[in-house]
């Protein structure tokens, strides 16, 4: 989706600067809206890839006006109200007026820390060869989904290089929508800083995404 997250190579947002020292969480409310997602995200009603569609679908003057964490409180609670869990009015309550639908799994203090230190892996076996090689000239697809999607709209339409192919990974387009996992090659691919930006880019810059295969056509 060309959502408002979507800022690679726009102008008037200013340089990122680092926070020294930055601390994990710069308030009590954004640790336990974390720990939230990921308790919520563990009883199966949607993926990391529909947490992470949710927040990017947010409207675009309400996601630029958010801090992070406001956004993932904002996603949050439209996947909930999305799929029966509570509605907005029990959230805005705190309490729930009818009995709790019943979830695939739910997240207990015994086990967390060894569940979550092995990870949720989304690299996958290949079921089939990689269409490219590294060093193959490639275009980034000019595509404009309605749907979810990884390919930043800064390189669409341009010609770039496989610099490294990653593996077989879930494929988020579908992902996100509980259209299937679809495992698909990931490849890192690099684009020159002047077929991105033309003569006002750094001659020898390089600038390298994570493309999925779909997203890729040969040039």
């Amino acid at each position: 989706m060309n959502g408002a997250q979507d800022l690679g190579g726009a102008h008037g947002f200013g340089p990122v600067v680092p926070e020294r020292d930055e601390p994990v969480f710069h308030a009590a409310w954004e640790r336990r809206v974390f720990a939230m997602a990921l308790a919520m995200g563990y009883t199966g009603a949607w993926n990391l890839d529909g947490s992470r569609a949710a927040r990017e679908s947010l409207p675009p003057a309400q996601y630029l006006a958010s801090s992070y964490y406001e956004i993932w409180l904002a996603a949050l609670e439209k996947q909930v109200a999305d799929s029966g869990l509570a509605t907005p009015g029990e959230m805005a309550a705190g309490r729930a007026s009818a009995p709790a639908k019943p979830v695939a799994r739910v997240l207990s203090a015994d086990g967390l820390e060894a569940r979550f230190r092995t990870g949720f892996p989304s690299s996958r076996e290949p079921e089939s060869p990689a269409r490219f090689a590294v060093g193959d000239a490639v275009i980034a697809r000019n595509m404009h989904p309605t749907g979810h999607t990884r390919l930043p709209r800064y390189v669409r339409g341009r010609r770039g290089r496989i610099e490294r192919i990653d593996g077989v990974f879930v494929y988020p387009d579908t992902s996100a929508h509980g259209a299937g996992e679809n495992p698909t090659w990931l490849y890192t691919v690099g684009f020159t800083a002047r077929e991105l930006w033309g003569e006002s880019g750094d001659p020898g810059g390089l600038v390298t995404v994570a493309a999925f295969e779909p997203y890729l056509e040969p040039a």
